[in-house]
């Protein structure tokens, strides 16, 4: 009897053992069914539109060329799923591109140069392997060479004001031997004689024929990219409000024509602290301003009050506005 009770038990045990086995797994196929159910109804990845053209400068990418269609289309790529890059870009193109604008207009520059200093620097003082620094990546020698002062003390290529009107000053001359602004742009990256070398070698005329170096080939649509999603944003995926874009701040000038030997005695007298200094002017590389030559400086202040966010957002004309488009965030609801 207790051998019958025994053997009972293992059978019981063993089918209710077989019982759980089947509906687990039975429930792990299910739950695993639907998660991919699920993943492809829900989880989709689309290639960027390419638009029916694209220029630089009023010039024309001509994209029926399939290399060139397709170099195009990797930058869309690039800027439409590296999100974080290009809504940084995207935010601080609204601080800076007034002031840019301004300066390429005054001197005759096409608008679309804003976008190579963009693709440059990012609108960030970073400085390149090869020692380019600030917003248009001038080497030293350059700097110097169209009027920048670089030393220990002060480096110009910092000064946006100052660094954008030296480019100009090499854009024009540029522009004087290629008579193309595409390929204006493109000698800027590799170099005016690396340009004029290569199109005397190949025999062509303008940027799209050249054979170049891979930074160089893919440098212009690095630009028509960015340009393309900033212009259309929303076309892109790229919903952000004006409100949450880097807001321009006023600031005020301080003439200097003398030597400055203590910058931090400087700050307390303008209220403000030592990390504002560099921030406002990142030109003034150490704790002095020497000026043995009598040069004229203007150290920017920002205004009273505007290191105050709120004060900041109050210059929004439209808060809820989509940058660059006509939506409101309401009507995206």
């Amino acid at each position: 009897m207790k051998k019958i009770i025994f053997l009972s038990s293992v059978l019981l045990s063993a089918i209710l053992i077989i019982l759980i086995f089947v509906f687990s797994s039975e429930k792990e196929i299910i739950s695993d069914t639907n998660y991919k159910d699920a993943f492809r109804k829900n989880y989709k990845i689309f290639t960027p539109p390419i638009p029916a053209s694209a220029d630089f400068a009023g010039e024309n990418a001509p994209l029926n060329v399939f290399y060139i269609r397709e170099k195009f289309d990797e930058e869309l790529l690039r800027n439409t799923y590296f999100h974080s890059s290009t809504i940084g870009l995207i935010k601080r193109s609204n601080r800076w591109f007034p002031l840019i604008e301004q300066i390429l207009s005054d001197n005759n520059i096409p608008d679309d140069f804003k976008y190579l200093s963009l693709v440059e620097s990012g609108f960030e003082n970073v400085v390149s392997p090869k020692g380019a620094k600030g917003f248009w990546q001038f080497m030293e020698k350059t700097a110097r060479e169209y009027g920048l002062e670089v030393n220990d003390a002060i480096d110009e290529r910092y000064n946006v004001e100052k660094s954008t009107l030296a480019a100009c000053k090499y854009l024009l001359d540029s522009y004087e031997e290629f008579k193309s602004w595409t390929l204006v742009a493109a000698a800027y990256n590799a170099g005016k004689r690396r340009i004029k070398e290569s199109m005397e070698r190949q025999n062509v005329n303008n940027y799209y024929d050249l054979y170049l170096n891979e930074e160089t080939t893919q440098y212009i649509f690095r630009i028509l990219a960015i340009k393309t999603v900033i212009e259309s944003p929303t076309q892109y995926g790229f919903y952000l409000r004006e409100a949450d874009l880097y807001p321009p701040i006023p600031t005020n000038e301080v003439e200097v024509n003398k030597t400055i030997e203590d910058l931090y005695k400087f700050v307390s007298e303008h209220n403000i602290n030592y990390r504002t200094l560099k921030m406002f002017n990142p030109w003034l590389r150490t704790d002095k301003l020497p000026d043995k030559s009598g040069r004229t400086y203007f150290i920017k202040i920002p205004k009273a009050g505007y290191l105050n966010y709120e004060k900041l957002e109050k210059q929004v004309k439209n808060f809820d506005q989509i940058f660059n488009d006509t939506l409101r965030v309401e009507d995206l609801n």
